[in-house]
């Protein structure tokens, strides 16, 4: 006599798969009676009251404020004008003649700016006072158009 084909294990994987199925037509059946299909195009409007929360209710006409456009601003606004001296004083810390190269220290905040000899209206030494302005270099801030004062 032949032994059944069937084994335990496969008549389990065949209620499973029985039972998802069913699970899966339960589902189905469920969202097809919660549908809102076809209730129309007043069921999917939201309002936004005047605190900005979503309602589905139409805003009170009476709470309704007139804003003119030029009032609205879009994008960052002007700021104003700051004036501010672009030369800046300080001393020159050190100078290489021979590279063409040195770096002068703020008097205001002491911080210390490359000067290249290209930059420079007359010649310099080490612990002359100048006048200088700010250019933005490759590695940082450099000073430009410095003069003796």
């Amino acid at each position: 006599m032949a032994k059944s084909q069937q084994t335990f294990s496969k008549i389990e994987k065949e209620k499973k798969k029985l039972k998802k199925r069913e699970e899966k037509q339960k589902k189905k059946a469920e969202r097809l009676a919660n549908s809102n299909k076809g209730n129309g195009l007043d069921s999917m409007i939201a309002y936004v009251d005047e605190y900005g929360y979503t309602t589905d209710a139409p805003p009170d006409p009476s709470k309704k404020k007139k804003i003119k456009a030029e009032n609205i601003e879009i994008g960052i606004p002007k700021r104003e004008k700051e004036e501010f001296d672009p030369v800046k004083k300080g001393r020159v810390a050190f100078f290489n003649d021979s590279k063409g190269y040195g770096f002068i220290n703020e008097d205001e905040t002491q911080e210390r700016y490359f000067v290249h000899v290209n930059g420079l209206t007359q010649e310099v030494k080490e612990n002359d006072r100048v006048t200088f302005e700010l250019e933005k270099g490759p590695k940082g801030m450099n000073a430009v158009r410095v003069k003796k004062v």
